[in-house]
């Protein structure tokens, strides 16, 4: 471990305690000799103007209160873990959003770079060993995305044009933003729509921002919770119906470890096989998601449900008896 590194580890030993501590506990904490530990209280007195005083009743070192607001290091100042998490952290967010973040935070990333080739060299690397893979990404363009996130964040009232897929339609609305949702590789917008009087989840890509203005309508968080994650995937609202699907042997390894929802209760059965039971509102996207496993789920309950997934089943094998269209 460095110098740089050595100050940054005694300041914050000594910044998150109320007591003095030992110089034999500092060298324990910080896995070094005696001598290290003089000579850097001795740099953060001299450079850092650092109040660290040693208390002889206590036996200890700590750094002087008082008057005095909590002492902080001048600067920008991370320990090598901190600047990786904050490195790939940006790293992620520049993968999932391209240029969200570029002309606020790239100056900050420069100045970490810097601080983390002169300690433990370059920070660069992150982003080649780092890979996310998003499958099927709806494209949001960039100055939308700002458009939406900033009115969001100020509390405004949007002014959209909303191109509805299921519909193929287009309406004009007022919406009073309440949060964006990564979900599924794509974007979304929770909002109250004034149109509609209600909340409602609207797809970034689908949308064209008019006007942002006036101050958006607030929905507790509690409100927002009980709406948009009581029933199941994207689609809100309170869920009507349990669902109970039953998975093979084989497909009870991964179902076991998987997160289907927050309400889900998992019963493994003595033969290998598992049963999951998960509450929602609209069937489609559990649909696509019990699909999936093909011959290695099968849904008991409730009716309609499995009504609806076997006539999925039914009008793909169809496809396929029928064969190859030319």
């Amino acid at each position: 471990m460095n110098r740089i590194d050595r100050i940054y580890q005694l300041h914050r030993i000594l910044a998150s305690r109320r007591t003095p501590i030992a110089r034999k506990a500092l060298e324990e904490k910080m896995e070094c000799s005696r001598a290290t530990i003089i000579r850097v209280i001795r740099e953060m007195r001299l450079y850092f103007n650092a109040p660290i005083e040693y208390d002889y009743g206590r036996n200890g070192y700590h750094y002087k209160s008082g008057d005095n607001p909590e002492y902080e290091l001048p600067g920008l100042w991370f320990s090598a873990e901190e600047i990786h998490a904050l490195l790939t952290s940006h790293n992620l967010l520049t993968q999932v959003q391209p240029g969200l973040l570029d002309p606020y935070i790239n100056p900050l990333v420069d100045r970490l770079n810097n601080i983390l080739s002169g300690q433990h060299g370059s920070g660069e690397d992150l982003a080649r060993r780092i890979r996310i893979i998003q499958s099927a990404p709806r494209t949001v363009e960039l100055e939308l995305f700002r458009k939406v996130a900033d009115a969001v964040l100020s509390r405004k009232r949007l002014k959209v044009l909303y191109h509805g897929r299921e519909r193929d339609e287009t309406t004009e609305r007022w919406l009073s933003p309440q949060r964006l949702v990564y979900y599924r590789d794509n974007w979304y917008l929770d909002a109250w729509c004034h149109l509609r009087r209600g909340l409602r989840s609207f797809s970034l890509d689908r949308m064209h921002v008019v006007y942002a203005g006036e101050k958006a309508r607030e929905v507790a968080e509690s409100a927002l919770d009980d709406h948009f994650s009581s029933s199941y995937g994207i689609f809100a609202g309170r869920p009507a119906h349990t669902a109970l699907i039953r998975f093979s042997a084989s497909a009870a390894r991964w179902v076991a470890d998987e997160h289907w929802h927050s309400s889900q209760v998992l019963r493994v059965l003595k033969d290998g096989r598992c049963e999951v039971s998960v509450p929602y509102s609209d069937h489609r996207e559990l649909v696509m998601d019990i699909l999936k496993y093909g011959p290695d789920a099968e849904v008991l309950k409730p009716k309609a449900l499995r009504d609806a997934v076997q006539q999925a089943l039914t009008v793909a094998l169809g496809q396929y008896q029928q064969g190859a269209t030319p």
